[in-house]
């Protein structure tokens, strides 16, 4: 693995924790948001920001992005994060 992969994967867990540590019982919490915009950039994905989430279990965030991009934010069975592009709202994508 090179250096540059293994800063991104180290930055990558750091704002996992930052993201799902968040217990904000409203999920328009501004750091969870800048949290959420923050992963989706890491992961490389269209987003811009991110404008709305909502819990939808713990470590699981539906993220709905400036640009209209939405994503489910989630760790995944070997405690990665993974963003899954989901469908706009109202349409198809």
């Amino acid at each position: 693995m090179t250096l540059k992969k293994t800063i991104k994967h180290g930055l990558l867990v750091v704002f996992i924790f930052a993201v799902f540590a968040t217990q904000a019982p409203a999920a328009e919490d501004a750091a969870l948001l800048k949290d959420l915009t923050s992963v989706i950039a890491l992961l490389s994905l269209p987003c811009g920001q991110v404008v709305s989430a909502i819990k939808q279990k713990a470590d699981d965030h539906l993220a709905t992005c400036k640009d209209g991009n939405r994503y489910r934010v989630y760790l995944n069975a070997e405690g990665r994060v993974v963003a899954d592009k989901r469908p706009a709202k109202g349409g198809k994508g």
